[in-house]
């Protein structure tokens, strides 16, 4: 389930009043093939510029899917949005199983769009037939002033960056880190010389907490102090 490849290549209701239409972007075809797209294991994955998604948004033209971790959606997310997080979703109750397969859905996470095109690639997978990853994240939906809801949802909580190095040969797979505790993850692609590099948002983890990293050569868990501090190997 981890090992999802990544290659750069160029509220359960429905948010619309008319499931067919892009908010007069002239149809999904024509929108969806200029985008910049991701390859999530043989799926092509449009990444949907944030003005084209505010613009959907706006019409109640589409649903919301945050692929991040349940803590991470319930402290901040899209209002309108629903917990579907990567790569396939919630086991047995997720509500993209209540969704149209023709409807418009947008799958959004923070990194800016690493897990969200996990998502994504599984719902075309399962026969959705008009998918897209929010191609800024999050994060820049927020500081947008676009609607937000949630416990903390004026929080943005910092950024920490986790660098490290796996095996070469991975290169377009994932490295991934979790902070076991409150379920909060995050996911990256390694790149061609094996290296990677972790951009963490996680709410309420101190230097002092522990977090998991795991590779396709190797897991490990150590403080957030320790694993910001140089290159993380194994």
């Amino acid at each position: 389930m981890d090992r999802r490849t990544i290659l750069r290549t160029a509220g359960g209701a429905l948010l619309a009043g008319s499931a067919g239409c892009l908010g007069g972007s002239g149809g999904s075809d024509h929108a969806f093939s200029e985008y910049e797209t991701v390859t999530v294991d043989g799926v092509d994955v449009p990444l949907a510029p944030m003005a084209d998604v505010h613009r959907w948004y706006e019409n109640r033209d589409l649903h919301l899917a945050d692929a991040r971790s349940r803590a991470a959606y319930e402290r901040s997310h899209i209002e309108g949005a629903v917990w579907s997080p990567a790569p396939d979703g919630r086991e047995g109750d997720d509500p993209a199983s209540a969704w149209d397969p023709a409807s418009l859905v947008v799958c959004y996470c923070g990194c800016p769009h690493h897990l969200s095109s996990m998502r994504a690639a599984s719902l075309i997978d399962a026969g959705y037939e008009r998918v897209a990853a929010l191609d800024e994240g999050y994060w820049a939906w927020k500081d947008a002033g676009h609607p937000i809801a949630g416990s903390e949802a004026s929080i943005e909580p910092p950024v920490r960056v986790v660098r490290g190095r796996t095996d070469p040969q991975f290169a377009g797979e994932s490295a991934w880190a979790r902070h076991d505790p409150s379920g909060q993850m995050e996911a990256t692609a390694i790149a061609d010389d094996g290296s990677y590099e972790l951009h963490l948002r996680f709410a309420g983890v101190s230097d002092a907490s522990p977090v998991r990293i795991t590779t396709p050569t190797y897991e490990i868990e150590r403080s957030l102090s320790a694993l910001t501090t140089g290159v993380v190997d194994g």
